[in-house]
Formats: C-alpha cells, structure tokens, sequence
C-alpha cells in the first residue's frame, strides 16, 4: 500500500513528523511525500533513512519534490 503526504506549504520539521508518524502507523510499505523545499527533502529523506527505510526516488515535481520511501 502506498501512502501520499502532502507537505507543501508546511515548514520543518512539519514534514518530517508528518512522515515519521505515518512510518509509525505502520500501516505504509511505500510512502510519497510532496514538500515545496531542498531543507524539507533534505530532512525527510534523512528521517526515513534514521528508521530503516530507503528513499528510491526523488523528482522534481512543480515547484517541489515528490519523495518515495520504501520500508527496508
């Protein structure tokens, strides 16, 4: 099940407890999380890697990042 985050708008560390309570639920095998900032990509992939899981993707989306994290 892939789960979205939408983050855009949201300043740090808003994205990355938004993607670090989603990891929690446990509920995700794949999570995409939408942040509009470098820092925000920056700090949710660095997240997602501190609990085991592997960022497979970052694009260029609009005027953000769509960030694909797979648990490991």
């Amino acid at each position: 099940m892939t789960t979205k985050i939408d983050a855009r708008g949201l300043s740090c560390p808003q994205p990355v407890l938004m993607t670090l309570d989603e990891i929690k639920a446990g509920k995700a095998i794949e999570i995409e999380v939408l942040v509009d900032t470098e820092t925000a990509k920056e700090n949710v992939s660095r997240a997602a890697a501190s609990q085991g899981w592997e960022v497979t993707n970052v694009a260029e989306e609009g005027d953000g990042y769509k960030i694909t994290i797979r648990k490991g």
